[in-house]
């Protein structure tokens, strides 16, 4: 599998949600150019992201565009699904548990842990609850490789390490401070404040000219 840079994987999934909007009515062919024009992007770029991940194009056809979105979900793994583990069952894990989409990106949350007595053993949109102090063992037994931390920024780095003790190898971190991993350990925040800044002084610069 070829390597790709990380602005292309990051696009990637936007071209598969793309194609995939078109259902039902999904057309036998489809060109990096009409992808493009769709989503606004360069032309080139799209073409060089597609010719990474697949060999199917064709000049002036484009590609076959289920073989295309077979080639994408391949290389993204989607058809590996990778069962994931939550910490932190407040109102923005709540929610993550509750979207069933993740699973076509080949992520599947099957449990989650949180130290409120009072969550513990519910089951929240049909994922069981279960204490901090199992967190080791049920990664060891389910052979769980994704953790998904969603508590608040001063537990973040100390359930990150319990997350790595358990063996956990990769790490989807939405509290809002950076996390320290030792190597080979993969991170990926999702900074919602952050996001949030970058909105806002967008929206101050357009609308105050």
């Amino acid at each position: 599998m070829r390597p790709v840079s990380q602005q292309t994987l990051q696009r990637l999934p936007i071209y598969l949600s793309y194609i995939k909007s078109l259902l039902p009515n999904l057309p036998s062919n489809i060109s990096a150019g009409s992808i493009a024009q769709a989503l606004g992007f360069g032309e080139v770029q799209v073409r060089k992201d597609l010719a990474a991940v697949s060999g199917g194009g064709r000049p002036k056809l484009g590609f076959v565009t289920v073989d295309l979105m077979a080639d994408i979900k391949h290389y993204l793994g989607c058809d590996n699904i990778d069962d994931a583990v939550l910490v932190g069952a407040g109102k923005l894990g709540k929610a993550l548990l509750a979207y069933d989409g993740f699973i076509e990106y080949g992520l599947d949350i099957v449990a989650a842990f949180d130290a409120d007595p009072g969550v513990i053993g519910e089951n929240i949109s049909k994922k069981k609850v279960y204490s901090p102090d199992d967190l080791r063992d049920y990664c060891k037994d389910n052979n769980i490789r994704v953790g998904i931390i969603t508590v608040p920024a001063d537990q973040a780095q100390t359930v990150c390490d319990r997350l790595i003790e358990a063996g956990i190898l990769a790490i989807w971190n939405f509290a809002p401070v950076h996390l320290k991993t030792p190597d080979p350990i993969l991170i990926r925040n999702e900074n919602l404040a952050a996001s949030l800044a970058i909105l806002s002084k967008h929206l101050v610069e357009t609308f105050t000219k």
